[in-house]
């Protein structure tokens, strides 16, 4: 046994070294599990709040409400000059810098749908794009940290990317269906796409959303194509708009059900420190 435990630990070792620290992709998982861990533990300070327990409350200043986005945007500035300005790209300050980042890139997109509405909506429905861009930016830094390359250059050999033809072609081709997944209304496909090119390829050969342009201009003379399109996509939100729901309200908390009343600028909707 202790053998075994020995061979994986050095076998976790060894891939750690060959697939983080070599390839110099340590500033990236730090910014990576620092914007996570803001995002979870500011979660979990605005729910208290919002519930009325602990020590936590609302940070105002002369009576005006200090939206957590306010400082997270100076941290992203410092932590984005301070890396690119860094003259080691590995070295201590580069991981400070990584960590700032980070957390600054969590505070600023755990706030995304107030500055996408520049509206108080952070527990209303619309809040959810919140958790979304949050969920998908995690996920696309996970696919980077694993060694994928935008629009399938690391699927190309050392002689394909020596060859410039293929390589502008590749690139090409995987970019039309990154396009025709957006243009369908699939932007979650779309996104993820640049980094797996096989999702794009799906999202694009398959039927787009009745209300995506694609739909709208190409299935407008073609009613059996707008009625299948409409079909599938009751169908998939049917499906998946539950339990997509009931894990977005578990990681981000579950919206307001009523609509909260509000002033002329969105005072007195007091959802918690943001």
């Amino acid at each position: 046994m202790r053998m075994t435990d020995e061979t994986g630990a050095g076998g976790m070792g060894h891939w750690f070294y060959r697939n983080i620290l070599e390839p110099g992709k340590l500033p990236l998982l730090l910014a990576l599990a620092s914007f996570v861990l803001t995002f979870v533990i500011t979660r979990i300070v605005t729910r208290m709040i919002r519930a009325g327990r602990g020590p936590f409350g609302d940070v105002k200043a002369g009576g005006l409400h200090i939206h957590h986005v306010v400082p997270g945007v100076v941290l992203t500035v410092i932590g984005g000059f301070g890396s690119v300005a860094s003259s080691e790209h590995t070295g201590p300050g580069t991981m400070v810098f990584a960590v700032v980042f980070g957390v600054g890139a969590g505070l600023v997109l755990d706030e995304f749908a107030l500055i996408l509405h520049l509206d108080d909506v952070y527990w209303t429905e619309e809040g959810r794009k919140s958790v979304e861009v949050v969920v998908l930016t995690a996920a696309l830094l996970l696919l980077a940290l694993g060694g994928f390359a935008p629009l399938g250059v690391n699927d190309l050999s050392e002689e394909e990317r020596a060859d410039r033809r293929a390589l502008l072609l590749t690139l090409a081709v995987n970019f039309m269906f990154v396009l025709i997944s957006l243009f369908k209304g699939k932007p979650r496909m779309a996104i993820i796409g640049t980094l797996v090119p096989f999702v794009a390829v799906v999202g694009a050969l398959r039927l787009a959303r009745p209300t995506s342009p694609w739909a709208r201009r190409l299935y407008r003379h073609r009613p059996r194509y707008r009625a299948r399109a409409m079909l599938r996509a009751f169908r998939h939100d049917r499906r998946w708009s539950g339990p997509r729901r009931k894990i977005e309200d578990l990681i981000g908390g579950a919206p307001d059900r009523l609509p909260a009343a509000a002033g002329p600028s969105g005072q007195g909707r007091d959802r918690g420190t943001r």
